[in-house]
């Protein structure tokens, strides 16, 4: 029996805490319980564990709810 050391990470998909190995740092794994597909992310690193394209697509995610947000303040204030 191997004395493996392990670290906890959120499964994006069922936020279930999933206890990773760390030699599985950077690799994608699977969640057990929903079958979800993440990679495996140092938890001292940033607040989401991304990547530079990962980062781009959570701008991108902040805009289109910002705009949306305005949107809706647009159109109630429109309202007769």
């Amino acid at each position: 029996m191997s004395n493996s050391t392990y670290f906890v990470q959120e499964c994006p998909t069922c936020g279930r805490r999933l206890h990773i190995r760390v030699e599985y740092l950077g690799k994608a794994v699977v969640c057990q319980h929903c079958r979800g597909r993440l990679i495996a992310r140092d938890p001292a690193g940033n607040r989401y564990g991304t990547g530079a394209m990962e980062d781009a697509v959570l701008r991108r995610a902040d805009e289109l709810l910002e705009s949306a947000a305005d949107y809706v303040l647009r159109s109630r204030t429109a309202l007769p």
